[in-house]
């Protein structure tokens, strides 16, 4: 037998026909009909050889996993695409071993297919992935920045990003310190409020009160016969000053009682009136007043004392030279509350045995809250 050469295959045939279909001599009509035709063609009533198509006939030997190729005078058994041969069988190739696609590959018989993550959406050459932006959507409450695969919510200020990622809660910054304002905290959607008592206003930063004058303002209710006195968180209106006898009227805010009347004796010569504020539960000890002689006499020397009013004991004068001394809160005061006091400087001269005193009569106005 000759081996003949073939596409995608080879042929055996008897070496004394192989080129007796292509005799230079024409054949002879008398045997054209019977001439024999070389393996994988038949003889055609004209007397030429046409090629046998194996696959058609299905007079081939392939295997069940292959795929019959025709071929001029013969055939060849091949792989479809996707498979290769391997020990007489077309078995599928796992094209995902090759990187074909960016990110995810599934193998399926004779081919495979490829997928993207969670974020990234397959390109129109079905093997790469690009990124989506998920941000179109809106799926945060605020703000969203889109990142590759996937996506970021970000809260305006006052706020914070909830458990599930994209909900924006508000912040309770009341609750973060009793101190953020100076008397009442309000929360308020992505911020908050300090709010002041009656008396008082919000401060330029937003959270300390300040006291309202009230009788700078005029936003009072006193007589012109009267005097407005403010202190924190409000104001009061003074009375004209009235002496009660012995005593005479000197001054708008001083009595005074003459040596010369016999009632005045034994009675302080003069009573002056003072007032001043003072806020709740303030820090001890203060000083918070001061008292002094005016007037001072050869050989004479001078006494401080608290007279009256100091029954809670909140109070002590502290003697600060031989002419003054300063009053003294050793306790807080809560508010609000209306304390008087009689403050006495008593003038001792033995040279010309001489004792006497005056008073001043201090009106303190505790406010009822500590600012």
């Amino acid at each position: 037998m000759l081996c003949v050469n073939q596409n995608g295959g080879y042929l055996c045939i008897p070496r004394n026909m192989y080129n007796y279909n292509y005799r230079p001599d024409p054949v002879p009509p008398e045997v054209r009909g019977t001439a024999p035709c070389i393996l994988g063609y038949s003889a055609a009533e004209d007397g030429t050889c046409n090629d046998i198509d194996e696959c058609e006939t299905n007079s081939h030997h392939c295997n069940p996993t292959q795929v019959c190729i025709n071929t001029a005078g013969g055939y060849t058994c091949s792989c479809s695409e996707g498979y290769w041969l391997i020990g007489g069988q077309c078995q599928d190739i796992d094209e995902c071993r090759y990187g074909y696609c960016q990110q995810l590959c599934a193998n399926v018989p004779g081919s495979y297919s490829c997928s993207c993550n969670p974020g990234f959406i397959l390109n129109p050459d079905s093997r790469t992935c690009q990124d989506v932006d998920e941000c179109e959507d809106d799926p945060c409450s605020h703000g969203c920045f889109n990142t590759y695969g996937s996506f970021m919510c970000n809260c305006d200020e006052g706020f914070e990003l909830a458990a599930d990622g994209t909900t924006c809660i508000d912040l309770d910054e009341c609750s973060f310190s009793e101190f953020l304002c100076q008397n009442r905290c309000v929360n308020t959607p992505g911020s908050f409020t300090c709010i002041c008592p009656p008396g008082y206003y919000v401060y330029e930063d937003g959270r300390s009160c300040e006291d309202i004058n009230e009788c700078d303002t005029g936003n009072n209710t006193c007589t012109t016969a009267q005097t407005c006195f403010n202190f924190q968180g409000g104001y009061t209106c003074l009375d004209p000053l009235h002496c009660d006898l012995p005593y005479i009227e000197v001054s708008d805010n001083q009595c005074m009682c003459s040596a010369e009347n016999p009632a005045c004796r034994d009675k302080p010569f003069t009573i002056l009136y003072r007032h001043m504020d003072l806020s709740s539960g303030r820090s001890v000890p203060a000083d918070i007043f001061q008292m002094q002689a005016t007037t001072r006499y050869p050989g004479a020397f001078y006494i401080f004392q608290i007279k009256s009013g100091n029954e809670g004991r909140e109070f002590y004068m502290r003697q600060t030279s031989n002419v003054s001394a300063t009053l003294v809160l050793s306790r807080p005061i809560k508010g609000p509350r209306e304390v008087v006091l009689d403050l006495e400087m008593v003038t001792v001269n033995n040279v010309i045995n001489f004792r006497g005193s005056s008073i001043i009569r201090l009106t303190i106005f505790v406010s009822e809250h500590p600012f």
